[in-house]
């Protein structure tokens, strides 16, 4: 377990060099980016985990698998949220990186994590894009039934990220229509 966190740590450090040379500075200084990314590590590891994470932050069901993993940025009005997206054979989830701040009704500042869950039976589906200017910046666009769609870029492996998405809700498709067939034949034979 231990070498699985120090790996992650090692993950997230060296990510910093291909984010920067994707979408520029990731903050005023490499120095503070650095210490940014480190810090989020260990926070990894002593939270024993990726997949312990995970059912931390969300509620996983018992036969739900979490697939993969992948540090990158949500597209808000706002600007970039940097973050994790988890895949997992039941929902697409994103937790931001650090609590950010917000104004409460009553007027009080509260800080809180910047969390998205999409349920994979809800993704219509994942699209693949890039900037027409900068084809080295990709993005993946998911695309839900009920016509919103979320944006995510500054993958560390985009095309691992792409290709897992796809499949997993390409498998769920396939799931639900398996189950719609079994539900609608017998039925059909009375």
């Amino acid at each position: 377990m231990k070498n699985q966190a120090q790996e992650q740590v090692m993950t997230v450090s060296k990510s910093i060099n291909h984010e920067q040379r994707e979408h520029g500075k990731l903050g005023p200084k490499i120095s503070e980016t650095l210490k940014r990314k480190l810090t989020f590590g260990a926070r990894i590891v002593r939270g024993g985990g990726m997949k312990r994470i995970f059912k931390k932050l969300f509620n996983v069901g018992k036969e739900e698998k979490l697939l993969k993993v992948c540090q990158c940025h949500l597209s808000t009005t706002a600007g970039p949220i940097t973050g994790l997206l988890f895949i997992s054979t039941d929902k697409v989830a994103f937790c931001s990186e650090r609590s950010l701040r917000f104004t409460s009704p009553t007027g009080e500042i509260v800080r809180a994590y910047y969390k998205v869950v999409i349920p994979i039976r809800k993704i219509m589906r994942a699209n693949q894009s890039e900037n027409a200017r900068n084809p080295r910046e990709k993005y993946i666009e998911i695309v839900t039934v009920d016509n919103f769609d979320f944006w995510f870029m500054g993958f560390v492996n985009y095309q691992k990220a792409l290709n897992c998405l796809q499949q997993t809700v390409s498998q769920s498709s396939i799931r639900q229509i398996d189950s719609r067939r079994n539900v609608a034949l017998p039925l059909l034979q009375n």
